[in-house]
């Protein structure tokens, strides 16, 4: 079981739940991912939930606050980005145009954050670690292994993130209008952006999470039976995997991926 204690800055180094239900949500993820939840007081009347895999740090989750709810803020997974200096992330991210919703605080000993938008209206947060290095454990189910930017603007948020985080954009050899772009951070592959004829035009732009499962069809019919609402049902992708895009009981979206590798069916 792969454990995690530290993060190269670029990489995915938390993933967070802002939910209208926190007790609905710690039952329905403990039961889809085996979570287990450790409540952790914030203030007088809130906790934060850290999501914990064999007593690792895999993810967290707390209730939106009055301030959020007052802005329309959907329940959501927020991805966290680490970086050296979040002072500095901040500052480097308006300069290449985009707007920090929550300018750089510090989270009390654990690290120190600022809530980002890309040019394009995607949101995301940089985590510049103290006490807490971020997600603990990865490889296993219920863990990180992957997000997609669902983006309008492919090109302007290139230079954004390249600028940004110094990731390298890799793009596939098909047409330029239906390419699936891959992102690495280093030598690692952390995610993509798919075309832009994929996503609904609807939609805002947003950042989607994947995680591991060892049986895609299994854990969305699980999901499903547990409340949750299909997006997208279970899909083979070939020389890829299993995917299937999912929001939970109370609205939040995210995405299961099994590797092609541990696909029984194919």
């Amino acid at each position: 079981m792969p454990n995690i204690d530290k993060h190269a800055p670029g990489s995915f180094c938390w993933i967070e739940l802002g939910t209208t239900d926190q007790d609905a949500a710690k039952s329905f993820y403990g039961s889809l991912f085996g979570w287990k939840p450790n409540d952790m007081p914030m203030g007088p009347d809130d906790v934060y939930t850290m999501f914990q895999l064999d007593g690792r740090d895999a993810a967290a989750g707390y209730t939106l606050r009055p301030g959020q709810r007052a802005q329309n803020v959907p329940p959501h997974w927020m991805i966290y980005v680490a970086v050296k200096n979040a002072d500095a992330a901040a500052a480097r991210a308006k300069e290449l145009g985009g707007t920090a919703l929550a300018e750089p605080f510090d989270v009390f000993e654990a690290g120190r954050m600022a809530v980002l938008q890309d040019p394009a209206g995607a949101v995301f947060s940089v985590w510049q670690p103290k006490h807490n290095t971020g997600i603990g454990i990865a490889g296993v189910e219920g863990t990180l292994c992957w997000a997609d930017l669902s983006t309008p603007d492919r090109d302007r948020v290139e230079s954004f993130y390249t600028g940004l985080f110094g990731w390298k954009v890799g793009k596939e050899d098909e047409n330029p209008a239906h390419a699936y772009w891959h992102l690495q951070n280093g030598e690692e592959f952390i995610g993509g952006i798919p075309p832009a004829t994929h996503r609904n035009p609807q939609m805002p732009a947003h950042w989607l999470a994947y995680f591991l499962v060892d049986d895609c069809h299994v854990s969305a019919t699980r999901a499903k039976d547990l409340g949750a609402q299909f997006h997208v049902p279970p899909m083979v992708m070939e020389h890829v995997g299993t995917i299937a895009v999912l929001a939970d009981p109370q609205g939040a979206t995210f995405a299961i991926f099994q590797p092609e590798a541990n696909d029984r069916r194919s």
